[in-house]
Parts: C-alpha cells; sequence; structure tokens
C-alpha cells in the first residue's frame, strides 16, 4: 500500500537518526510533507541525503524540546512552510541508568525534562493549533516497554516511559471531542545506535563484556532477536493512517511478544 498519508503534514522530534528517521522515511513514502526536528544544529548525515532527496516535501528545524521558545520556534517553522501538523510523531527522548542508591538528581532532572515535559508540552502545542483549525488530526507518542514495569537500574526511564502512556491515555480522552486520536507505541529492544550506550552502561553496572547485555536482550525477545528501526515505522505509519481511525488512547506494543496488555 502507498500514498496513506498524502497531503498530510508530519511533525517528527527526535529524527536524527534511529526510529525516528525510519519513521520520517516511511511517511515520506507514503505521500506525507514532514518537519522533522533534532537538536544538533545541523542535519545528521542520513538525514540530509534524505532532505536532498525530498527536497520539496521535507525541512530539518534545530530544536531543544525542553525549552519553550523553541517548541514555539518549532511549531511556527512546521505551519509556515507546510502548515498545520496533520500528524504529530512525538520521539525526542534521552536514556540513562545507574543503580537506585546512586541515582542522582542531575539524571532525574535531564530524563523528565526531555522525556516527560518536553514530551507533554510539544504534544499540547501541536494539539491546541490542531484543535484551532480543526485538524482532524493524530498523535503518536513513544513510549517503551520500560514504560510496563521497573526495572532495578532504569528506575527514572522507567517512570518518564509510563508517564508517557499516562499522558497519552489522558491526551486522548480531552481530544476525543475534537476527532483528534492520541495513541503511543511501546518498543522492546530495538536496534539502534542508541544500543551502543545502552550495552555500554549495562556492561559498567552489571560487570559484561561490551556487546553482552545486547546479546542477552536479543535472546530473551519470544521472537528470538533484536526489532529494527522498521518494526516501529510499520506502526506508526497505521497510527497516522485512516486505518487506524477507531483507535484512541491505546498503547501499541512492538516488541517481539515481550509484554502482554
Amino acid at each position: 500500500m502507498s500514498a496513506r498519508l498524502q497531503n498530510r503534514h508530519a511533525l517528527l522530534t527526535g529524527a536524527g537518526g534511529g526510529i525516528g528517521l525510519a519513521v520520517a522515511e516511511a511517511y515520506l513514502a507514503q505521500g506525507a510533507r514532514c518537519t522533522v526536528a533534532d537538536i544538533g544544529s545541523t542535519a545528521p548525515p542520513a538525514l540530509a541525503s534524505l532532505l536532498k532527496e525530498h527536497a520539496a516535501r521535507l525541512q530539518y528545524v534545530t530544536a531543544d524540546i525542553t525549552r519553550p521558545d523553541q517548541i514555539e520556534a518549532l511549531l511556527e517553522t512546521a505551519v509556515s512552510r507546510f502548515g498545520v501538523p496533520d500528524v504529530l510523531f512525538n520521539n525526542a527522548a534521552v536514556f540513562a541508568l545507574a543503580p537506585l542508591l546512586e541515582s542522582d538528581e542531575a539524571m532525574y532532572d535531564r530524563l523528565f525534562a526531555v522525556n516527560v515535559k518536553g514530551m507533554f508540552f510539544v504534544m499540547q502545542k501541536v494539539l491546541a493549533r490542531m484543535v484551532e483549525h480543526g485538524v482532524h488530526g493524530a498523535v503518536i507518542n513513544m513510549a517503551s516497554q520500560a514504560g510496563r514495569r521497573g526495572e532495578a537500574l532504569v528506575a527514572h526511564y522507567c517512570a518518564s516511559k509510563a508517564a508517557v502512556i499516562s499522558y497519552t491515555q489522558s491526551a486522548a480522552l480531552a481530544m476525543a471531542p475534537h476527532r483528534i486520536r492520541v495513541n503511543a507505541i511501546s518498543p522492546g529492544v530495538i536496534d539502534t545506535p542508541m544500543w551502543q550506550q545502552v550495552d555500554a552502561l549495562f556492561a559498567r553496572y552489571e560487570n559484561l563484556p561490551l556487546g553482552e547485555k545486547k546479546r542477552q536482550v536479543g535472546l530473551a525477545v519470544p521472537l528470538g532477536y533484536m526489532g529494527a528501526p522498521a518494526d516501529i515505522a510499520g506502526a506508526a505509519v497505521f497510527l497516522a493512517s485512516d486505518e487506524s481511525s477507531y483507535i484512541t488512547a491505546q498503547t501499541l506494543n512492538v516488541d517481539g511478544g515481550s509484554v502482554m496488555s
């Protein structure tokens, strides 16, 4: 199937690589115009290549979503070129881990500033534009299987992603009268560049050789392997399209069977 997002404008945060980049590619392939945002002052090489290929339907904006003024500037830039977004793929996030008794306030503040506060206010400001202009849009927030359960070394990250699930449900109920759907995706272990950082942290705190944690988590998935960004992109296209027009307030597990709900 193609052209499932024809003539729609998708705003994507955290789109410089990994899942965000894969979703941008999928949205473009389905006919969308895309405003992609990340914190880097220039687009990373893979995204720069995509920008050249799709210059008429793709723009990159530098934005730090922990800063309200930069969220406003991002939205203004998006609207000025492609109009009010029909789709928000709310993906920007950071990760950290430490033993519970060693986890400090700085780690807490950073994780919640991006994963919760930034996520919420990007969503709020996009929803406000949708309501103002009568856009019957779709919001997809990025949660995680970590938001479904606690983990000894990952307390703050787990809590931040649990908050994403909760805000998704509340926003979906608030926006239902406006026919705006709000859902989330809960990925399992996805093989992205971020896993190099994640694996190194686990190696440090669990006394493992580099690469061992990544091997272990892949084998622990019921399907027997880590997912790929394209696996998330398929779900993101579905939730943005009319095929999911009667789905809202849900968090879709895309995790190879790791979590059942």
